[in-house]
């Protein structure tokens, strides 16, 4: 699943592709998980202008004209498609046609990725926000869950998911099983500046390796959190545990707090 770093550089590209343009039709392919039907989002959108794409925690929103909000959310398998005149993507759940082009297609091959009208955001506050501080942290932190499970708690901090929790958990050198609340407080603030400075600068890589892109999740410059490595920047032995769909990689180097 996209975490901030990709749905930041989707929603800042496509912003400058299609912000100003009219909604001439939307074209509903496989919506029957869709929580909106298609005569709902036609009444709604046709003939409206985009006025701005932005991101919301891990989705993104589109601004239309009169105040209608659509939220867009990738989910796992979930991709965005520019195109022209002819959408030859499979899986595709909605097709958006803009007054003179290009259009934009939702594809997921699971259907579960969705466009929602007037999506209300999750409770937490956006990992990049200037609510995500110590003080902040430091009361989301009161659990006897472990610490990777709040920073993936969309509820506690909006964002951050499976891969990036993996690589600022490294950073400042923390067990992902460490509970949550036993961690101290010096811990608490490298957390917060990690997060930050770890988000940023992947928001950055991006844009400078990938200029333009609106799909497709980019691991490429993660330090732990990746196949393609064995041992961490510092030389250690990459652990990989699986437990379901979800794989939580970390080094012995990382301190547990219990």
């Amino acid at each position: 699943m996209p975490e901030l770093p990709d749905i930041a550089v989707f929603s800042a590209n496509l912003d400058k592709i299609f912000s100003g343009k009219k909604l001439l039709r939307l074209k509903v392919v496989k919506g029957d998980k869709l929580p909106d039907k298609p005569a709902a989002l036609t009444k709604r959108l046709k003939g409206k202008k985009l006025e701005k794409i932005y991101r919301s925690g891990k989705e993104m929103r589109f601004q239309f004209e009169g105040g209608t909000l659509v939220g867009l959310h990738l989910m796992l398998t979930g991709d965005i498609f520019v195109f022209d005149k002819k959408n030859d993507h499979h899986s595709t759940i909605v097709e958006l046609y803009f007054e003179d082009g290009p259009n934009l297609a939702l594809t997921d091959r699971m259907r579960n990725a969705n466009i929602k009208l007037d999506p209300v955001d999750k409770e937490g506050v956006d990992a990049l926000g200037k609510e995500f501080n110590f003080k902040y942290l430091k009361k989301a932190l009161q659990r006897k869950t472990n610490i990777k499970k709040v920073l993936t708690d969309q509820d506690a901090i909006r964002g951050i998911g499976n891969s990036y929790s993996d690589e600022i958990l490294w950073e400042i050198r923390v067990s992902p099983y460490s509970i949550a609340a036993a961690i101290p407080d010096e811990k608490i603030r490298e957390l917060v500046k990690a997060t930050k400075k770890i988000l940023k600068k992947e928001i950055s890589m991006i844009n400078k390796h990938y200029p333009g892109k609106v799909n497709g999740e980019v691991k490429d410059f993660l330090k732990i959190h990746t196949k393609k490595k064995e041992q961490s920047p510092t030389g250690r032995p990459i652990i990989i545990d699986t437990h379901g769909m979800m794989k939580t990689y970390y080094t012995d180097e990382q301190l547990l707090y219990k």
